[in-house]
């Protein structure tokens, strides 16, 4: 007699996630479009995105760099391919590979840039020193990132509880890590950011900046 195994799709979360992402979030893209408009304002050269998903960055860069997206989630590419050739980026160059070992050559990016990734990378110190080698001599890396709340508050209380489940949810999701805190320690030449609050619950505060190699 033959049992009937229940069927198990491994990549079912990832593809969900990419639909869910290209659905979009108004509330947010509405609050933050002011804030990406002025931080991209000034790409140039060769730009790396890392983990581009959907593409909702890309109606703030401007059209003459060359873009080059890691993207390792391969449900992603096709609702990026088809932003990107809706706004004009016909050659973007995707790349599936991860954060922690990016498909770039030393020395070879004028900017990276990260918006809502480095908390759900799975090793952000290997991240972040993945972002040196790439950038060239002052290169930037412009990021975008939720936080942390400050300890002892009831936000950080409930981040830190729903976290195991959260983490599922949402491809690896830590809503409690302290970026900022990394970011200083990493060894870019220099850290601005600035915290800053959105009207979405756990992915609040954020914070928003420029490391210079």
């Amino acid at each position: 007699m033959t049992v009937n195994q229940p069927c198990v799709c491994a990549n079912c979360g990832k593809r969900l996630f990419a639909w869910l992402m290209a659905q979009g979030d108004d509330v947010y893209d509405k609050f933050i479009s002011d804030r990406k408009r002025s931080l991209f304002a000034n790409l140039h050269g060769n730009v790396l995105e890392i983990d581009p998903g959907t593409g909702p960055n890309l109606p703030y860069y401007p059209k003459d760099i060359n873009l080059i997206g890691i993207e390792p989630n391969p449900f992603m590419h096709s609702y990026l391919k088809k932003e990107a050739q809706k706004l004009g980026f016909n050659n973007i160059d995707l790349r599936t590979s991860t954060a922690e070992q990016i498909d770039a050559e030393d020395n070879s990016i004028d900017a990276v840039v990260s918006t809502l990734v480095l908390c759900s990378v799975p090793n952000l110190a290997a991240t972040l020193q993945e972002v040196l080698r790439v950038l060239k001599p002052g290169g930037s890396f412009l990021f975008i990132e939720h936080v942390a709340a400050p300890q002892g508050t009831l936000l950080r209380q409930v981040q830190s509880t729903i976290r195991p489940i959260w983490k599922v949810l949402a491809d690896g999701c830590h809503p409690d890590r302290e970026t900022w805190i990394a970011l200083e320690n990493a060894g870019f030449k220099s850290v601005n950011y600035e915290h800053f609050k959105v009207p979405v619950p756990i992915v609040s505060p954020q914070i928003i900046g420029v490391a210079i190699r």
